[in-house]
């Protein structure tokens, strides 16, 4: 009788880990390209269908988006690279036992920096380092850091101490232990952070022609400017495509690279 059950009871509780295996990052693999797939269909039918009068064909000229939609992924691309090679190492050094406790003042004070518009902030950065796409690069960085520091604190904090104990206990040094156990079991919340830092990089971005960055936020303010929705519609859906891509790329990442289990 015992053997007939046990199958039945190892049926069940895999049926559960199935189930349990469908968590929201693994959802986010599914929604993120259908609403991308959604979005080009709609981009694509419009461009299609729509009938340009010569002041909209200007406006969306093919090399010309090309060329925006270039500087958009350069500004978006650098400024998170930027976020992530400040924030995270930051984001060590004020976990560590030896290290001065300045983490709440730290996170305080770049909470007070992203309550700044980031109009205003890109202003700033323009008064201080002139026009040009770097310019945008940097201020984006800065407004971007906290998600991605306060989750990389949280995410080294939330790590189990009886787990980092163990690995003292196996003759582990501060930084195998680090390197290890600490960023492994991190990964997932630091790879959330990162991602809001994308998508915040990405749709900022587009205010990068204000200061000569470029940006499809040429088109958008074009078709603003002379009343152009279908102008407005496809720059405002090219962005929208590029913080989808740039979203699921995270969403891969953070997905692939946690440890297995957790």
């Amino acid at each position: 009788m015992s053997a007939a059950i046990v199958p039945t009871g190892l049926s069940t509780e895999r049926k559960r880990r199935s189930l349990a295996a469908w968590t929201s990052d693994q959802l986010d693999l599914i929604v993120t390209p259908v609403l991308a797939l959604i979005l080009l269909v709609l981009l694509i039918t419009v461009w299609s269908y729509s009938t340009f009068d010569p002041t909209t064909e200007r406006i969306l000229e093919p090399s010309q988006l090309a060329r925006q939609l270039w500087q958009q992924l350069y500004v978006a691309f650098f400024s998170t690279v930027i976020v992530v090679a400040v924030a995270i190492p930051i984001g060590i050094l004020v976990t560590r036992e030896n290290a001065p406790r300045i983490k709440d003042t730290l996170v305080s004070f770049l909470g007070l920096g992203q309550a700044i518009p980031a109009y205003g902030l890109i202003v700033l950065f323009f008064v201080w380092l002139g026009q040009g796409a770097w310019t945008v690069i940097f201020a984006l960085a800065t407004f971007a850091l906290l998600p991605v520091l306060r989750n990389t604190i949280v995410g080294l904090e939330q790590v189990d101490s009886s787990v980092i104990e163990a690995g003292k206990g196996m003759g582990m040094r501060g930084v195998q232990r680090l390197t290890k156990i600490e960023l492994p079991l991190a990964v997932p919340v630091i790879m959330a952070g990162i991602r809001t830092a994308t998508v915040i990089n990405v749709g900022m971005a587009t205010l990068a022609f204000l200061i000569g960055g470029g940006g499809l936020g040429e088109t958008i303010n074009a078709g603003l400017k002379l009343n152009r929705p279908t102008a407005i519609f496809i720059g405002a859906v090219l962005v929208a495509l590029v913080a989808l891509v740039f979203d699921f790329a995270g969403g891969l990442a953070q997905r692939y690279l946690r440890p297995k289990g957790v």
